[in-house]
């Protein structure tokens, strides 16, 4: 079920929403509110390690318990998607990062108790400055380093994850 399913009464006076009024934006005719359901905003990282391998974790939580992603997670208010990328990649791994360069966005859907979240994923490109602090932290049961040839892709959780990693393997097909 998606957000706009769940609103059934206005936020703000509790009026009841009107059944045939469309579910996007969220309509009150009671006191005029306009609610916009937008897209969460989510970030992750094809996280380079000194032998150019790709850095993955495998998830220790649903939605996809089991499976590889790319580390990343969700923006939180007034963070930047740069400080919330080095902020997940910090809780999930314990690694510090170099620049950041944006790779590509996607849009996906995080299925988690019972709403289905539409996200916009910003993927970017980063290089960790060390791994010797490397570690599988929140929400994550363990990591691996993978070489281009080495990744399944229906292994990994996310479309969106997919989509990053063909894009970043499209650019590199093309470096000299």
């Amino acid at each position: 079920m998606f957000p706009s399913q769940l609103f059934e009464h206005c936020p703000r006076c509790g009026r009841r929403r009107d059944p045939s009024a469309p579910r996007q934006p969220f309509h009150c005719n009671g006191c005029n509110l306009h609610f916009y359901f937008n897209a969460a905003l989510a970030v992750a990282a094809i996280l380079l390690g000194p032998d150019e391998r790709l850095l993955f974790i495998r998830r220790a939580k649903e939605p996809a318990k089991g499976q590889l992603a790319v580390p990343g997670g969700f923006v939180d208010l007034e963070e930047t998607a740069e400080a919330a990328l080095r902020r997940e990649i910090k809780e999930e791994v314990n690694l510090e990062v170099g620049p950041l360069q944006f790779l590509c966005s996607a849009t996906n859907e995080y299925h988690y108790r019972g709403v289905t979240y539409p996200v916009l994923d910003l993927n970017f490109v980063t290089r960790a400055t060390s791994i010797a602090s490397l570690a599988a932290l929140d929400g994550v049961d363990s990591y691996v380093w993978l070489g281009p040839d080495e990744i399944d892709e229906r292994q990994l959780a996310f479309p969106s994850n997919r989509c990053a990693l063909q894009a970043y393997l499209q650019i590199t097909s093309r470096l000299p």
